[in-house]
């Protein structure tokens, strides 16, 4: 699928003890890449990278990206040949309690990861990850453009449209002529095994479910693009591919969100979560003033004409997948190191752009 880009090369992935860090560690090691990552601790327990056993074989780093001694050392030490930058503060409600932590470690961790790979001097390409939540938001019924105007009402959109901006800046200031190939990738909301983040829609309806509590919801008519981690990962990962062998014809910014269908409202995505669990049940909870975005969608047409990238799961596919991961963890005596793997092979050989 990526003409076997990634075995043998040294892949540096920064917030790999993350839930979509971790999935991406485990598929580049499947795929023979030497790896290292770089990142905080995991910060909830459980998590995808004890549970799932990420961190085997490969070299670990606990830093954070403020430190630019540790982490351009780490650089320096592991000499990554491809960068996929994932470490953020991830969180829009945790955005509004922090929003200084928010932007020195979007905004200022994120130059200070494209410096260390400049210096380092052995990268050649960099993948790094934003959000659909850049774009300046006016919840219109169409999705949104990479051409589009960056923005963001919360500390954490405005953090990423930021960072898009800083990207676009850093490109052309420093790597027009010798520098590595630098994109970026806007993802809409993630779902899979492993996420046990507060404030996720399904993380939140799983540990109702299994506390035999009911599934309390803040805002039922809000619509999301919602898709499976593998699905952008997939796109991050054929983006490295092309930045790797052809250079900075692919720098730029990429959409790589679902299918226009695959767009539902939260209400729909919880009930569907109780259909496929087999218990629960949904209530709607009373709404903070807190402010959050009721309608976003993002437009991938470039990324299937230009990198010839298409999702390929349903949401509901999506939602069943995530489901069975978090009934396996639950239900005990399952490897699920194993069973995170065997659901990559399975995504694999249902990609349908990987024969274009």
């Amino acid at each position: 699928m990526f003409q076997q880009t990634y075995k043998g090369k040294r892949v540096l992935v920064t917030g790999h003890t993350g839930f979509k860090g971790g999935w991406l560690v485990l598929w580049l090691k499947e795929m023979g890449a030497e790896v290292c990552g770089y990142a905080l601790a995991p910060n909830t327990k459980p998590n995808l990278f004890e549970t799932a056993h990420v961190g085997d074989r490969i070299k670990s780093v606990t830093g954070d990206l403020r430190d630019r001694t540790l982490l351009n050392k780490t650089f320096q030490d592991f000499h990554p040949e491809i960068v996929f930058h994932l470490a953020a503060q991830p969180l829009v409600r945790l955005s509004y309690a922090e929003p200084v932590l928010t932007y020195e470690t979007n905004v200022m961790g994120t130059l200070n990861t494209l410096e260390a790979a400049r210096t380092c001097g052995s990268v050649k390409a960099f993948v790094n990850i934003t959000t659909d939540k850049c774009y300046e938001n006016k919840e219109v019924s169409r999705g949104y453009k990479e051409d589009e105007p960056m923005g963001g009402y919360d500390m954490y959109s405005s953090s990423k449209g930021c960072v898009e901006i800083l990207s676009a800046s850093y490109r052309r200031s420093f790597l027009q002529e010798d520098g590595y190939a630098l994109a970026t990738a806007r993802a809409g909301n993630v779902i899979g095994g492993g996420d046990w983040a507060l404030d996720r829609l399904i993380p939140d309806c799983v540990r109702s479910i299994e506390a035999g509590q009911e599934i309390e919801i803040r805002s039922p008519a809000a619509t999301r693009p919602w898709q499976h981690v593998l699905e952008p990962l997939s796109g991050y990962l054929l983006l490295g591919h092309l930045l790797y062998t052809q250079g900075k014809k692919y720098a730029e910014g990429f959409n790589l969100g679902p299918k226009s269908d695959s767009v539902l409202t939260v209400a729909d995505v919880a009930q569907q979560v109780v259909k496929d669990y087999g218990k629960g049940c949904v209530k709607v909870h009373k709404r903070d003033n807190l402010h959050e975005a009721n309608l976003l969608m993002l437009d991938i047409t470039k990324a299937a004409h230009v990198l010839g990238w298409t999702p390929t799961y349903t949401a509901q596919q999506a939602i069943a997948k995530t489901v069975d991961w978090y009934k396996k963890f639950y239900e005990g005596g399952q490897d699920m190191h194993a069973f995170t793997l065997q659901q990559i092979h399975e995504y694999e050989e249902k990609i349908t752009w990987k024969k274009n």
